[in-house]
C-alpha cells in the first residue's frame, strides 16, 4: 500500500509539474504575441502618421504645411538616431552613454511633438503663425543634437572598421611572405637539399652505401678521404691511405649506378 501511495504521489506531482509548465509556456507565448501585435500596431500608426505629415507638408501651404514639415523632420531625425545607436551599442559598449543621452533628448522631442500636435488643432491661425519661429528653433536644436550623435556613432564605427582592416591587411602580408619562403633559398642550399634527397633515394633503391660527398660512413669522398674501417682499400693493410687520388671503384656519387661485381672464372 505504501508503494502504491508513493507512486500515486509521484504521478500527481509530475502531472502538476506538466500543468504548471504548460501554463507558464502559454502565458509567455501570449505575452510575446501581445508584444508583437503592439509592435505591429505602433509601426502601422507611425507609418500612417508619417504619410499624413508628408502629404500635408507637400499639399498644404501656410502654417499647417510648416507645422507638418517640422514634425516630419523631428520624427525622421529622432528615429534614424535611435536605430543607429541601438544597432551599434551591441558591438561598442561606449555607446551606452550616448544612448542614455539620446533618451533624455527623446523626452524633449516627444514634448515638442505633442506641442505641435496641439497647435495644429488651434483655430487661431495668426497666433499659430506667431509660434512658428519658436517651434522651428526648438526643432532645429533637437534635430541637430540627434544628428550629431548619429554621425559620431557612424564615424566611430567606420574608424574601427578601418583600423581592423589595416591590421588584417598587415597580418595577411606577413603570412603571404611566410608562404613565399622559398624565394630566400640560395642555390647552394637548394643543391644540398636535392643531393640529400637523391642520395636517400639511391641508397634505398640499390642497397649500396652511396652517400653525398662529405658523408662520414659507407663510402669515400673526393679530396683524399678513404673508405671507412668497414671497407678498407685493397693492399692498405688497414692503415690510412696516402694522399693520392681515390680509387674510382670505391667512390660513388648519387647520380652513378651501382658498380657491377667482378666475375672470377
Amino acid at each position: 500500500m505504501e508503494a502504491e501511495a508513493a507512486i500515486i504521489t509521484i504521478m500527481a506531482l509530475l502531472f502538476l509539474s506538466f500543468v504548471a509548465l504548460g501554463v507558464y509556456a502559454t502565458v509567455k507565448a501570449a505575452k510575446a504575441a501581445k508584444r508583437g501585435v503592439d509592435r505591429t500596431i505602433d509601426q502601422a500608426r507611425r507609418t500612417v502618421e508619417d504619410t499624413t505629415l508628408r502629404a500635408k507638408s507637400y499639399g498644404q501651404a501656410g502654417t499647417a504645411g510648416e507645422l507638418a514639415r517640422l514634425r516630419l523632420s523631428l520624427r525622421t531625425s529622432m528615429r534614424a538616431t535611435q536605430e543607429a545607436l541601438q544597432a551599434g551599442v551591441g558591438e561598442d559598449a561606449s555607446l551606452k552613454e550616448s544612448l542614455e543621452l539620446f533618451h533624455r533628448l527623446s523626452a524633449h522631442g516627444l514634448e515638442l511633438d505633442e506641442d505641435m500636435k496641439r497647435i495644429e488643432r488651434e483655430p487661431d491661425r495668426a497666433w499659430v503663425a506667431g509660434q512658428l519661429p519658436e517651434l522651428t528653433a526648438r526643432t532645429e536644436r533637437i534635430t541637430s543634437s540627434a544628428d550629431a550623435l548619429r554621425r559620431a556613432a557612424r564615424e566611430r564605427a567606420l574608424r574601427f572598421a578601418e583600423d581592423d582592416l589595416s591590421s588584417l591587411s598587415a597580418q595577411i602580408d606577413v603570412e603571404a611572405g611566410a608562404l613565399r619562403h622559398w624565394t630566400t633559398t640560395g642555390p647552394e642550399t637548394a643543391y644540398g637539399a636535392a643531393g640529400t634527397s637523391a642520395t636517400g633515394g639511391t641508397s634505398g633503391s640499390t642497397g649500396t652505401s652511396g652517400t653525398v660527398p662529405g658523408a662520414a660512413s659507407g663510402s669515400s669522398v673526393p679530396g683524399g678521404q678513404g673508405a671507412t674501417s668497414g671497407s678498407p682499400r685493397p693492399g692498405s693493410g688497414g692503415e690510412q691511405p696516402a694522399i693520392t687520388a681515390p680509387d674510382p671503384r670505391l667512390t660513388s656519387y648519387p647520380w652513378e649506378k651501382s658498380a657491377r661485381p667482378e666475375t672470377t672464372t
